[in-house]
């Protein structure tokens, strides 16, 4: 057995210490009822915090060290069993319920955990929210019958979310129909393929959506996708495919989102982890999802 290094303290151990006055609240939503392709990402949140033991405290991009982010970690919502119109109503409850000034991430689950986290905010009005997503998909598919997992973005511009206050990241080729395409460029959707990803950089990609988020709403919830991710990267995704980004261009965009004062809340989904492969996806999962508390850090306290 190897004796633990007190000199290299590990993120599982900073996730579950359970700080009095949080500036980062994680809870883990297990839900995949609402899944077009067959998914047991319901399974994800316990895997997820199981690899953060593999992994440091320190940032070593920035220096960042999280021991010295107070983190709460509020554990998984029992919504075993559920069909998808009930999941999303305990969804939406429980989020509501949340009281807190921190930072909130959410841990799924499948992409229609989106919907009810979004419209549970307190922090604004759903027409002053803003959401800008890391995804290889638009997920405005037509809803016909409970909000599924490729529809999330839909629902919420159909609620009343102006279309012009999502900005879409990481959008693949081969990935989506001519159908949503229009419908989302319609809605006034701000859409940035994988290419301009490549050629303008990620780090530019974020940092103007974020502005541009920030200028026009209250609040920002970013959904981070990982099926963004190319498939070489993510083989637990069911959505993922060749030509998306890699797991250090994620971790980058999801750092800036962790810093920036309009966020207030962020989601990582669809990812099954009995689906992975030598723990690739729920490795980048992780890593991503440090990189966001990372960028929380970075805050004023």
């Amino acid at each position: 057995m190897t004796t633990p290094d007190p000199h290299w303290p590990r993120a599982s151990e900073w996730l579950a210490r359970g700080d009095r006055d949080p500036r980062l609240v994680v809870v883990g939503v297990p839900t995949s009822s609402a899944s077009i392709s067959p998914s047991e990402a319901w399974r994800t949140p316990p895997a997820l915090r199981a690899a953060l033991a593999r992994f440091s405290t320190l940032d070593g991009e920035t220096g960042v060290e999280l021991l010295d982010l107070p983190v709460a970690d509020l554990g998984d919502w029992d919504l075993a069993g559920l069909p998808p119109d009930a999941a999303v109503a305990a969804i939406r409850e429980r989020a509501g319920e949340l009281d807190t000034p921190a930072v909130r991430c959410f841990l799924g689950g499948d992409n229609v955990i989106s919907y009810p986290l979004v419209r549970s905010l307190p922090h604004a009005p759903l027409e002053r929210l803003g959401v800008l997503t890391f995804d290889a998909h638009h997920d405005v598919r037509p809803i016909d019958g409970p909000i599924g997992n490729g529809s999330p973005i839909r629902a919420l511009v159909e609620a009343g979310l102006p279309g012009d206050q999502v900005v879409q990241v990481g959008i693949h080729s081969f990935a989506n129909s001519g159908h949503d395409r229009r419908w989302a460029e319609e809605q006034g959707i701000r859409v940035v393929t994988m290419r301009e990803v490549d050629e303008r950089g990620v780090a530019a990609v974020v940092a103007e959506a974020l502005d541009t988020l920030a200028g026009r709403c209250d609040a920002v919830h970013v959904d981070i996708d990982v099926d963004v991710l190319d498939r070489a990267f993510a083989p637990g995704c069911p959505g993922a495919r060749p030509g998306g980004m890699t797991p250090r261009q994620l971790a980058t965009g999801a750092r800036l989102a962790g810093a920036h004062p309009a966020v207030v809340s962020a989601d990582l989904v669809e990812v099954d982890a009995t689906r992975d492969v030598a723990d690739l996806t729920v490795l980048a999962m992780a890593s991503t999802f440090l990189a966001f508390a990372a960028g929380v850090a970075t805050r004023p306290a």
